[in-house]
């Protein structure tokens, strides 16, 4: 792993953070971002020291998208680019899929697919002065990697209209009220906040967490009674496959004590 490396790998304890390395394009993704990032999640989730996956942004910005270059160079040797777009749209619905919690830490500009690979994160943090929106229609183009599936349940459907249908980029202050982003802070607290979230979700890792993750998955886009049924199953599921009669019991155990002593 090098300086040069698209994407660069750093394992701060039982989270692993992953630095998106292409500063000169604005971080934007091309095949070799893409692929990268792909081979980074199958080995953190088969990676029992990792507990939580940050991705962050090399440079002035997180990501601004997808590489125009690339576009053209694919459509130049007569190839449509949503061959590469689909590989794309597959990558970020493997980290929304992902039995690991996943935190995106945006600066700079997170916009369309910088913004779509915020939406299949679990948790997002931003520096206040982030500049965020979808904006394929600025292009003239329209989304491939999961914006319009997934932005109206991240900012609800008023608002991810508009930033569908403009192109719009608004500061992340703009998105305080929808309870998207989970911190807002100062680009120079951003780091800090970052680890903290982070150090937050890996402190409750567990095979309950992630199943929990996954049947959070499962249901989203589904209707509730079909949702409340896969509630149930994993209920059950994480009942009879992990220790949580015991876990239960270690709890009890010195409230039972302390009541017979009454």
């Amino acid at each position: 792993m090098t300086d040069t490396d698209p994407l660069v790998v750093e394992q701060r304890g039982t989270v692993r953070w992953l630095l998106l390395n292409r500063p000169q394009r604005r971080n934007a993704l091309d095949i070799t971002l893409v692929q990268a990032l792909d081979k980074q999640i199958t080995s953190a989730e088969a990676d029992p020291g990792t507990a939580v996956v940050a991705v962050a942004g090399n440079g002035p910005s997180f990501c601004a998208g997808g590489d125009f270059h690339q576009f053209l160079q694919l459509h130049d040797r007569g190839e449509n680019p949503v061959g590469f777009l689909a590989d794309v749209s597959a990558c970020f619905s493997r980290i929304a899929a992902s039995p690991k919690p996943w935190v995106a830490v945006l600066h700079g500009h997170a916009v369309a697919g910088g913004l779509e690979l915020a939406l299949a994160c679990d948790v997002v943090v931003a520096a206040d002065t982030t500049l965020i929106g979808d904006g394929h229609l600025k292009r003239r183009l329209v989304p491939a990697g999961g914006s319009s599936v997934r932005l109206p349940g991240a900012v609800g459907r008023g608002l991810s209209r508009w930033l569908l249908l403009t192109g719009e980029l608004l500061p992340a202050t703009a998105f305080a009220h929808t309870g998207w982003i989970r911190a807002i802070v100062p680009e120079a607290d951003l780091d800090a906040t970052a680890t903290r979230v982070c150090r937050q979700l890996a402190d409750h890792s567990s095979p309950a967490q992630q199943r929990l993750k996954a049947l959070l998955h499962r249901i989203d886009g589904i209707g509730p009674e079909d949702a409340l049924r896969e509630e149930l199953a994993t209920f059950a599921d994480n009942w009879s496959a992990s220790s949580v009669a015991d876990a239960l019991r270690a709890f009890l155990a010195p409230r039972t004590a302390k009541a017979d002593t009454k």
